[in-house]
């Protein structure tokens, strides 16, 4: 069966593994990385592992078997993200002893989503079912990163898309590739994340602010009539009327 992911044993002792593709329950197309094949092959062998991650993510829950397959794993799993890790493949990546980017590589978290249909009651399970799988989500990287459930929240809530630098500056990853700035020392440029809803809102806030602003309208003048003269004298009409109402 063909499957994006192979193994290979290094000099050291060490087994790769490239882990490509979308994480799916189950296979469809004989090409997704599925819990059960990847579960056999695991624990084949022994040693140390180097997981290399190219994957856009998946199913969730195919995601979290997998990540607690390589948490049981008893020896050390170095991750290595080579191109993304994006939604699912991200937990996965949290269940490495140490997690590695390539200066290239991006990593991202959102909400988890699903399809659902039926009257009002199914659809509040449907979202309480979202928010419980959400839960789970962050303790996994709250686990990895330390931050607050409440910043991992707000990140989930923007669907966040960190470079190498940011992942390593929000605890996400220990190390970024090929610029020596693995060993704790501060990076030379700051890291950069992009946030969906912040970045709409940004775009809107520019959107407003570059419209051409109404020119204020003034007030019509007074029609200027020749010879009119302001009358502030009391009319006979009007003071036979006030003196009635003081009767």
């Amino acid at each position: 069966m063909r499957h994006f992911w192979n193994w290979a044993k290094n000099a050291d002792e060490t087994r790769t593994l490239f882990l490509e593709g979308v994480i799916a329950e189950e296979s469809w197309f004989s090409d997704e990385v599925t819990p059960a094949m990847f579960k056999e092959e695991l624990f084949a062998g022994n040693g140390p592992i180097l997981l290399h991650i190219n994957s856009p993510g998946g199913d969730c829950i195919a995601a979290s078997q997998i990540y607690t397959m390589l948490m049981d794993y008893p020896h050390d799993i170095i991750v290595q993200i080579d191109g993304m890790a994006a939604s699912a493949a991200s937990v996965i990546a949290m269940a490495g002893t140490k997690v590695c980017m390539s200066p290239t590589s991006m990593m991202m978290i959102h909400n988890p989503f699903t399809c659902a249909m039926g009257d009002s009651d199914e659809m509040r399970k449907a979202i309480q079912l979202l928010d419980e799988v959400k839960e789970s989500i962050i303790n996994a990287y709250e686990i990895k990163t330390g931050l607050s459930r409440t910043k991992l929240s707000h990140l989930m809530d923007s669907e966040t898309w960190m470079n190498a630098l940011k992942a390593k500056e929000l605890g996400f990853c220990d190390e970024v590739l090929y610029t020596g700035t693995g060993d704790g020392k501060p990076d030379d440029v700051s890291g950069f994340s992009f946030a969906r809803r912040t970045a709409d809102a940004c775009l809107m806030n520019r959107v407003i602010a570059s419209m051409p602003k109404p020119a204020p309208v003034e007030p019509e003048p007074e029609p200027n009539i020749p010879g009119a003269e302001p009358d502030n004298r009391v009319k006979a009409a009007d003071l036979e009327k006030r003196l009635a109402l003081l009767k």
